[in-house]
């Protein structure tokens, strides 16, 4: 007898449809399975076979073959074991094959038939929804992520034993309710504990306010990577969409997910990193770290000791906002429109000027790890000068503005970028095509004629002209202005070409 339940592989970030057939026949006891499986799809034999046997149920003692089609996609993970159980009850006839036709299922088995939970809940069920199905089954501590996806009725169950009552009709479970919003964040550091660094505290709200690329250079010591610790304070909360977008990749991913909705993610890898660990890979591709900052902030501390080709790696997901990763025959495409914060000395011994002890050749090794073609996907360039002491808790001075303060201009920002460009594929300025950014943009006559100065002189390429005008147009937004203005073009400048002095090189 044949029987088939549908479930779901992931590809990248997505759910692909994988039909579970599995044929019963007279013959020798032998279960095989067929269609590209990988170690662990194999290995569900014998869970399958132990989970019906103490859930109650028959294994039948004939010759069972399941395949998953299409054959030609690669099925990775255990979470096959509850389309392969259900397949096999239904063609052995302890389940009729008819009450799965509006159902997909999704689950690890455990020996004693417990469900548990599996990756990509959330992939799963939007595949489900997109395929047509009215409902989907999974693990009970996956449901009300896979609930996110409100297309389709979400069922979660503990075991198989409640499964087939479902299946059966006997057992009506609830639907599965959404995962709850997180409290803001508030264990990190605090703008407040920075004081001074006015240049770089402006910067920092600049690329929060626009979610654009931020390099900060200055000796060590001096606040870089606590303010850059200060950042997911002062982004605003994912919107409904981004939301789905950062819970589908962590979800997949396997870090991050605590039952509630997530918050911006904020990934800081160290600098013996690969390639592959920052922009994904490896013989099975999965997700690098850019791909797990999506819709959040990669942070690159002492970015000159990262490997030159980790770094020429980010060149692409920069621009394009998406890493495509192509393995034998198929092509998985990751989302990565993660804003990029930097953070380097001027040197390779970090005490620039007089006191430099580098020589010549060491100098500039360090300045090739940070070449151009990188720098020219970076916005906004910072010199963070050393603080006073005396502006360091000292009694009596002006306490810096918190971060809940700089939050509020920036939600006030983004709010009327996403106005702009509600008709857009972004909702930001950073995120801005050439054609937004030429129509968008519009220029006061003295504005304009600053920028071509700028391009006059060389100091701009293509790329960099338009880089100007987006950051450009995050100060004006900061502003409440309509219109750019010749100030907001020279700030932009400013922080777009200090890379030629700030690095010592």
């Amino acid at each position: 007898m044949l029987a088939s339940v549908a479930t779901f592989a992931l590809e990248g970030v997505e759910g692909r449809e994988v039909t579970v057939e599995v044929d019963v026949r007279t013959g020798l006891p032998a279960f095989t399975v067929v269609g590209l499986p990988d170690a662990a799809v194999r290995e569900a034999r014998e869970r399958v076979r132990a989970a019906l046997l103490n859930s109650g149920f028959e294994f039948p003692l004939k010759r069972l073959t399941a395949n998953l089609a299409p054959a030609d996609v690669r099925k990775a993970g255990p979470s096959f074991d509850l389309a392969l159980a259900v397949a096999v009850l239904a063609a052995s006839g302890q389940l009729a094959a008819s009450d799965l036709n509006r159902y997909a299922v999704c689950g690890e088995l455990s020996l004693g038939g417990a469900l548990r939970p599996v990756r990509g809940a959330l992939a799963v069920a939007a595949g489900a929804e997109a395929a047509g199905f009215e409902r989907l089954i999974v693990p009970i501590e996956n449901a009300a992520e896979a609930a996110l996806a409100a297309g389709i009725e979400v069922l979660g169950v503990e075991n198989l034993v409640r499964l087939v009552e479902a299946l059966r009709g006997n057992w009506n479970p609830a639907a599965a309710r959404r995962m709850h919003a997180a409290p803001q964040a508030t264990g990190g550091p605090d703008l407040s504990d920075v004081r001074g660094q006015e240049d770089a505290r402006r910067a920092l709200e600049l690329a929060a306010a626009g979610a654009h690329n931020l390099l900060m250079i200055g000796v060590p010591g001096v606040g870089k990577t606590l303010m850059a610790r200060c950042l997911p304070g002062i982004l605003p909360p994912p919107a409904g969409d981004e939301v789905l977008e950062i819970t589908r990749v962590q979800s997949v991913a396997g870090v991050g997910l605590t039952g509630q909705l997530p918050t911006r993610p904020f990934r800081a890898p160290h600098h013996t990193i690969s390639a592959q660990g920052l922009v994904g890979g490896g013989a099975t591709p999965r997700a690098g770290e850019i791909t797990l900052a999506h819709r959040g902030v990669l942070f690159l501390d002492e970015l000159g000791e990262f490997s030159r080709v980790a770094l020429d790696a980010l060149r692409q997901p920069l621009e394009d906002g998406r890493v495509s990763i192509t393995r034998g025959q198929r092509t998985l495409v990751f989302p990565a429109a993660a804003m990029l914060v930097a953070a380097c000395n001027p040197c390779p011994c970090g005490r620039a000027g007089q006191a430099c002890q580098c020589g010549e050749a060491e100098r500039v090794r360090y300045a090739r790890r940070l070449n151009l073609p990188l720098l020219d996907r970076i916005d906004l360039v910072c010199a963070v000068a050393p603080t006073l002491p005396s502006l360091v808790g000292e009694q009596g001075r002006p306490v810096s503005e918190s971060s809940d303060a700089v939050r509020e201009r920036v939600v006030a920002a983004r709010e009327r970028q996403r106005a702009r460009l509600a008709d857009g594929s972004t909702a930001t300025n950073a995120g801005m095509c050439v054609r937004q950014t030429r129509s968008l943009v519009r220029l006061t006559p003295s504005a304009r004629n600053r920028l071509e100065a700028a391009e006059r002189s060389g100091a701009l390429s293509g790329r960099g002209h338009d880089r100007v005008l987006r950051v450009a147009r995050t100060i004006a937004d900061l502003d409440g202005r309509d219109r750019v203005g010749p100030s907001a073009i020279d700030e932009a400048l400013g922080y777009r070409l200090q890379w030629r002095d700030g690095l010592a090189a």
